[in-house]
Order: C-alpha cells, then structure tokens, then sequence
C-alpha cells in the first residue's frame, strides 16, 4: 500500500498574551472542523500542552456496517469488514499510511484524532448489543489534520504547523494564521437554556434499575455493575460557552471540545482510557467517590473516610484487578504501580491507581486499545457479563457515554480521556450522562446521590454559560 508522505511547515512564537481558548475561538468561524484539547494537569511538562487541529486532510469513520476512508488528492473509499477482519486492525492500517518526516519536538505534531462511542465494543468482542440504533452519527471517526496549533504552557510557546501531502499543492496558512492570531477582536455569542431538563427515567424508576442490578450482584452473575441515567436541554446560542463554564468549575486532566458541524463533543474528564506510548500501557482505574464539601479539612477528613470505606474499597479493588486481566489480555509484566491514591477534583473526591503493562515486540498497540474497552469503570466486573446485564437494564443505547476521546499517533501510541463528565451537542440539544456502580455492598439511595454528585459540575456550568 502506497504510503502518504506528509511535509511540515513550521514555525515557532511567543504565547504569553493568548490561550487555547482564545486561539480557538478566533480559527473556529474561518476553518474546517476546529477541534480543541487541553489539560489542567500541568504537574509535569509531558501534560503542559493544548493542541487545537483544522483542515481535516483525511478520514476514518465507521457509521455501524461501513467504513468510510477521505484520503489526500480526492481518494476515498467505502467498505464492510469482511469475515475475520477487526475494525481495529482496519484502524490501524489506515493510521499505518501515514508517514511523516520527524521534527524531534517533544509534543505531538501529527496523528489521528478522534472519539470511539461506547457501542464500538461491538465490534471488538463477540458481544450483541440490542439497544444499539442507527445514527446519523459516526460510531468511531478519527481525522489527521492539515494544521495543528501546539501552545506549551511552560514555556508560554505556540508552535503552528502546517502539513502538506506530497505531490499536491502546496498551501500556506502559517502567514495568515499570524495575522489571525494577532487580532485581539475575540468574537463571541450568547448562550441560554430552553426549559427543564429530561431524564431518561425518574427518580424511583432509576432506583428500580438500580435495586436489579445489585439482585445480579447478590446471586453471583456480577461482582460489580455500573448502571447510568441520560439528561437532555434544549438550548439556544453558543454551546462553546459550556465548555469555557465547564473547564473553569470542573478543571480536569482532560478537556476537549471536538466540532464535527453537526453535533459537537466537549467534556472535562477525570479518567484516561488507556495510555499508550513507548510500547507500555497504562490504565489509571477510578473507583471510590465522595461528594467534596468546599472546606478543606473537612474534606480532608472525608478523603480518610472514603480510604477506608469497606464499600468504596471493595469496588476499587475489583475494578484494578480488572485493569491487570485487561492488560494481560496481550501484554507482559502487568504491575500496579500507584495503588488507592486520594485525588481531589472540583466536586468530588475519588481513589485511583496507575496499572501498567508491557506491549510485546511486533504487538499491535490497537489491540490492546480494544481488549481494555470500554473502562472498567464505566462497565463493571466480569465485565463481559456486566455489559450484557446493562443493555438488558439501561432503557437507551450508551452512545458517546463511557466512550473515548482522544489521540492516536501514526506509530501506535494512543491516549484518550473517557467520555464522562461530558457533554454531546446535536439539533440544539445537550446530552449528558453519568453512572453508578453497583456492588452488593450498595446503599441503593447512596447510588442515585452518585450520580447526581457527578452531574453537579456539568450543570453548575450550564448555568453559568448563561453569564458568558
């Protein structure tokens, strides 16, 4: 298979006077698809970077039956997976014809980025998911980007980079791009909610739900299920302005905002799906969830309650565990290397861990993507069983929710956020979710109070949009 050679424009400038958000919202009016991803976590510089792509040059998407590749100077392509033949290995070989020219910089200058929904486990285990519905939607799309904005927060540097496929025309958006960014008439809109928000389920029909899934945790068919409820608001005006409430009540390891036109994908997400680089995989299970109070002893207080809560530990231990039978699924020397640490968030106080694994020699890193998804987190344990269990339980199709979001680079490193904490635009309507996990341990009220604990920074920034 030919490969696609990619040349680099690139060029380097001072940053102290922008943000990605203001970079942002000056290209998303004047250029195709503008996707955006940030960090708040900026305790080492490999986390200090935010990126924002424009100008798709090529595609992958995969709309449930057909997959769809948009490849440079007019070439595209649809077709079925064939008997034996892996959505994740059609993935990969898509990303493998790509080949760009090194520029020895030490943060991403190029790869595919994009999002899998929760339903794509379909098609990496023999497992039927009869809530699954067809959408107009992609189920997994991912692009590689003509230009890719890189702003290192330490060094307070924007690097702009423009790449351009060998053997066709040569743009040239780095200059235009100077004059863009120079401009400080930042445009903006207004943002409001449209009446009240709907559930997928009441109060006492999500207890219900609940109340049956630890019933399947007392007779032994899960040790753990997490069970989820949808909300949905109309809205009218600017939804970016979410994401810029979101980010700033919600500062999380993860924050994104992906425009695809007609629906958009942005969140502030606690957890990775899984990490991959330099052939060794990483999971960072979260289990354990306290609703923070605002007062710091007394939440430190709270954070020793929850280590040593019987019920809160139960869960995380069985979820770890899950991590390390994920990861030896096809890789070696699995270890826990941080077990049960406190972490606080805006909100809510959680216990994670940091599980790792090592890819054999020749090892397709995407097989291990598919083999660790979803997240334990979002499923339960045994989590084959648990997913079937939730598509018998959950009235909806999951969709974007437990998810994932993120980066996967042309040699096979991959990292993306889970989709929780997040937010899907389409028709003037937000969607969010959010779960409970279920163990035979379970106050069931304590659970529906989970979910809403959650929720709370996803609707604190709804409101306050409003005032943008």
């Amino acid at each position: 298979m030919t490969k696609i050679k990619l040349n680099t424009q690139y060029k380097k400038l001072l940053a102290d006077t922008i943000t990605p958000v203001s970079i942002y919202l000056q290209i998303r009016d004047r250029f195709a698809n503008p996707i955006l991803l940030e960090s708040s976590d900026y305790h080492g510089q490999e986390n200090s970077y935010s990126y924002i792509c424009f100008n798709p040059l090529a595609s992958f998407s995969f709309d449930g039956t057909v997959i769809k590749e948009e490849l440079p100077l007019g070439n595209s392509s649809s077709y079925t997976l064939s008997d034996g033949k892996k959505l994740i290995d059609a993935l990969r070989a898509f990303s493998a014809r790509f080949e760009e020219k090194s520029l020895n910089l030490k943060f991403i200058t190029n790869g595919l980025f994009g999002y899998m929904q929760y339903d794509t486990v379909s098609r990496f285990e023999d497992i039927d998911l009869k809530n699954t519905k067809e959408s107009k939607i992609p189920m997994m799309h991912y692009a590689v980007y003509q230009n890719v904005i890189v702003v290192d927060h330490f060094k307070n540097e924007m690097h702009i980079l423009e790449h351009q496929v060998e053997g066709a025309e040569k743009p040239d958006n780095i200059s235009q791009l100077e004059t863009i960014l120079n401009n400080k008439n930042i445009p903006s809109y207004s943002f409001k909610l449209e009446g009240e928000e709907v559930s997928n389920y009441t109060d006492s029909e999500f207890l219900d739900i609940l109340k049956k899934g630890q019933e399947h945790c007392f007779r032994g068919d899960v040790f753990q299920i997490v069970i989820s409820r949808n909300y949905t608001t109309k809205f009218k005006g600017d939804e970016f302005n979410v994401y810029r409430a979101l980010r700033s009540v919600n500062p999380s390891p993860y924050l994104f905002y992906f425009d695809y036109g007609s629906y958009k994908v942005f969140g502030s997400s606690p957890e990775a799906q899984i990490v991959v680089k330099n052939n060794v995989a990483t999971i960072f299970p979260i289990a354990g969830t306290f609703k923070r109070t605002g007062n710091d002893q007394a939440d430190a207080e709270l954070a020793l309650k929850l280590y040593d809560d019987p019920k809160e530990n139960s869960e995380h231990v069985m979820l770890v565990d899950l991590a390390r039978n994920d990861l030896s699924r096809s890789s070696v020397k699995v270890k826990v290397e941080v077990f049960k640490e406190i972490q606080y968030y805006s909100h809510v106080i959680h216990l994670v861990s940091k599980v790792t694994g090592q890819l054999p020699k020749d090892a397709n890193p995407l097989q291990l993507v598919a083999d660790t998804f979803p997240a334990g987190t979002l499923s339960g344990a045994p989590k084959y069983r648990a997913m079937e269990l939730i598509d018998e339980l959950e009235n909806t199709s999951r969709k974007f929710y437990g998810g994932a979001i993120g980066f996967l680079g042309f040699n096979g490193d991959f990292n993306h956020a889970i989709l929780i904490r997040s937010f899907v635009s389409e028709n003037n309507q937000l969607r969010f979710q959010a779960g409970a996990g279920v163990v035979a341990k379970s106050s069931i009220a304590s659970e529906l109070q989970e979910v809403t604990n959650k929720l709370e920074a996803l609707r604190v920034a709804l409101k306050a949009a409003e005032t943008i």
